[in-house]
């Protein structure tokens, strides 16, 4: 069940107690900086014992009392309310003491909502968010329009108001975790590109992974949807929507079409936009997200659309999801290291129209692997497997390809480099977390195009 933070301005406005930031990392700082700029009483907890962001809490604060490791329920002894970082779950046993105690729940999402004047794009999915986001802020940009973005990408939205009065728009990356919590932003237009599973070590069950995910919709002025996921454009019967999706779009709606020569274009309804195949993007489902940041922009005062078709087209997209690594001998390496669960995989598996030799693995965090078979079976010609969850993957995989066990990434790559052939795609694309073998997501990618360039280039 998502959890509706229940406060005003005139809570953080009482003098009479502390606010208590749960959990410290780079959103947990900005929010510090935020109070102390309210001249707000602050104290930060965390249950960690080294949590990320506390030398630089302590050099920039070093008077802000900050507990680390053990969280008895007296540090909630004089608060107001508790401001909740994202990574520390709204369901947590220290939480429900505060609010049985009477104490609101916020996040910064709603303090930023509360005071930001212009218009809001707000985004969130469980694939491609951050590539529509980053898309979104490069093209608005060029277009003339004053964009900044943030949130669960970037910059944490409490340290975008220091910039308010240079800005036109708004472009938020919002995570589950952070819609938790979050009852005050009205989206000037608002999406969920799509839903699989994801965080079911956080969340009991896809249920309530979908309910804190559809939360974003219900104060939208407007929403853009996915027009072939029927979940979704059910959650959004009622309500002006705008759809996206690979195929004719109805008029107004965001889609594909061909001309006489049999060329595709993106369009909205039959009138034609730009070539598909002027994106300099990897993958039919990167069409898919421009086709989803167009309508998102869609209305946008302001915006030149000559300006914007050109720099979507230009738009090369973010490190770590299908980034081109290098072509050689015939073979392209494509890392996708910011697949860390199946649906991405599916999703970069069914963008790419060439024999793979699939490298995956490390954490499943729960997540169903079995939606992996199909588009396996349909794509890959051999897998090749590392990290903690191998031997799940391997079992869901067996039979649709020939399956390679390996102990590393070095290993990996050496696998791949004596199976691929001319023609093929070796792409990087784990359908789990990093965290049992790496630091992140992005030390994965890095580690895999360092020994490529070492193994494949020298």
């Amino acid at each position: 069940m998502t959890i509706r933070a229940t406060i005003d301005e005139r809570q953080l406005s009482d003098d009479r107690g502390v606010t208590l930031v749960v959990g410290l990392g780079q959103t947990g700082l900005s929010c510090v900086r935020y109070l102390v700029r309210q001249k707000r009483l602050v104290r930060v907890v965390d249950s960690r014992l080294q949590p990320p962001g506390l030398a630089a809490m302590k050099e920039e604060f070093p008077d802000i009392e900050v507990v680390c490791g053990e969280m008895p329920l007296t540090l909630l002894d004089g608060c107001q309310c508790l401001l909740l970082s994202p990574g520390f779950p709204a369901t947590d046993p220290f939480v429900a003491a505060a609010r049985t105690q009477g104490l609101p729940v916020v996040n910064d999402i709603d303090l930023f909502a509360q005071q930001v004047t212009v218009p809001v794009i707000a985004v969130t999915g469980s694939n491609g968010k951050s590539t529509v986001v980053k898309m979104l802020g490069e093209i608005a940009s060029q277009a003339g329009i004053k964009v900044a973005i943030g949130g669960n990408i970037g910059i944490p939205v409490l340290d975008l108001l220091t910039v308010q009065n240079a800005v036109d728009l708004y472009v938020l990356e919002l995570s589950s975790f952070q819609l938790e919590t979050t009852s005050k932003l009205r989206p000037r237009v608002a999406t969920i590109l799509n839903i699989s599973p994801d965080h079911l070590d956080r969340y009991a069950d896809m249920a309530a992974y979908r309910a804190a995910k559809l939360s974003l919709l219900e104060d939208a002025e407007r929403i853009v949807l996915p027009r072939n996921d029927l979940f979704l454009m059910a959650a959004g019967k009622g309500r002006e929507v705008i759809s996206f999706a690979l195929d004719h779009a109805p008029a107004g709606h965001y889609g594909l079409c061909f001309d006489d020569n049999g060329k595709e274009w993106l369009a909205r309804g039959d009138e034609r936009l730009l070539p598909a195949d002027d994106l300099a993007l990897v993958g039919r489902h990167n069409r898919l997200n421009a086709l989803a940041a167009l309508a998102l922009l869609d209305g946008v005062a302001g915006i030149d659309r000559e300006k914007l078709l050109t720099a979507l087209a230009n738009f090369n997209g973010l490190p770590h999801r299908l980034q081109k690594v290098t072509e050689v001998d015939g073979v392209l390496w494509v890392n996708d290291s910011k697949a860390t669960n199946p649906g991405a995989t599916e999703a970069a598996l069914a963008g790419l129209h060439r024999p793979v030799i699939l490298i995956a693995g490390g954490q499943a965090k729960g997540a169903d692997l079995s939606s992996l078979r199909a588009a396996v079976a349909a794509h890959v010609r051999a897998a090749v497997l590392l990290g903690v969850d191998a031997d799940q993957l391997a079992d869901v995989l067996a039979g649709e390809a020939d399956i390679y066990r390996v102990k590393d990434m070095s290993a990996a790559v050496h696998q791949a480099h004596m199976l691929a052939v001319a023609g093929d795609i070796v792409l990087l694309s784990p359908a789990c977390a990093s965290l049992d073998m790496f630091a992140s997501y992005e030390a994965r990618g890095n580690e895999f195009m360092a020994t490529v360039q070492a193994e494949v280039e020298a």
